[in-house]
């Protein structure tokens, strides 16, 4: 079985810093984690190899220090790894992450399954998985918290909405985004990673691209742009009232329709 993960690397803290033109994350690869809802999708495509066998492959997007969270992939127990970079494929939006990450998993060849986490923790959108599988035009499940069975040409896989419970079968190939209750992720191993401290990493740049038109990528492939994004202000101030239940009541009242909150 031949399976996908996605994963990125993500701001390790709040304390990040923020392009004052663009409005984007600085991604210097400083302070820098794997996502944390990409250990989930790992630990589901290492289980379905284990049981189905097959090989799994690890691509990301990001700048070249994104290498680290292929290599931690690989230490986990990944066989291979891609690495999408170029100052082309900066400040994407999630239609235009989709496409350029659509376009890399077409460089890796046939595949049965992606898996992708349900969201990232710097963008919070968990559009990206869903929008990958309508540019490779497959079908998709997400929110999969329960993998039910897997057979020769197909997946059947549980998720978790809002008031109901839902199974489902969805033909090879398909995309599905894991949960992170699904599994508890395994820890890299030290043996492993010292079988895989040389392994290649593919390295692919605009111009290994199927689709040469810029207009796809980056800024200029992203219907949004962040008008503005910062860090929130601290805010120490405060009243205190003194005098009796009664007292006090009636100011923080006058205090809340005066400021127009009530």
């Amino acid at each position: 079985m031949k399976i996908i993960v996605c994963i990125k690397q993500v701001p390790g803290s709040s304390e990040v810093q923020i392009d004052p033109v663009t409005g984007n994350l600085i991604r210097d690869g400083k302070n820098a984690k794997m996502n944390p809802y990409d250990l989930f999708n790992l630990e589901t495509a290492l289980r379905i190899r284990e049981e189905k066998g097959g090989t799994i492959k690890a691509i990301t997007m990001g700048p070249p220090q994104a290498k680290a969270v292929l290599n931690e992939a690989l230490w986990m127990g990944a066989d291979d790894a891609m690495l999408l970079t170029d100052r082309k494929f900066g400040g994407a939006d999630v239609v235009a992450t989709s496409y350029t990450l659509s376009q890399g998993i077409r460089r890796l060849g046939e595949f049965d399954l992606i898996i992708c986490g349900k969201q990232t923790t710097d963008g919070d959108t968990a559009q990206v998985g869903p929008e990958i599988a309508e540019c490779l035009g497959i079908p998709h499940v997400a929110y999969v918290d329960r993998i039910i069975e897997i057979k020769d040409d197909s997946i059947v896989v549980g998720f978790t909405m809002d008031k109901t419970v839902e199974i489902c079968e969805v033909k090879f190939p398909c995309l599905i985004t894991v949960d992170k209750d699904i599994y508890t992720p395994r820890l890299p191993s030290y043996k492993r990673g010292k079988e895989v401290k040389d392994k290649e990493i593919q390295i692919l740049t605009f111009t290994d691209m199927e689709d040469q038109n810029e207009s796809n990528y980056g800024l200029k492939g992203s219907p949004t742009q962040v008008e503005r994004m910062f860090a929130p202000e601290k805010n120490t101030d405060k009243i205190l009232y003194e005098g009796t239940t009664e007292e006090v009541t009636d100011k923080l009242y006058q205090t809340l329709v005066d400021r127009k909150l009530i």
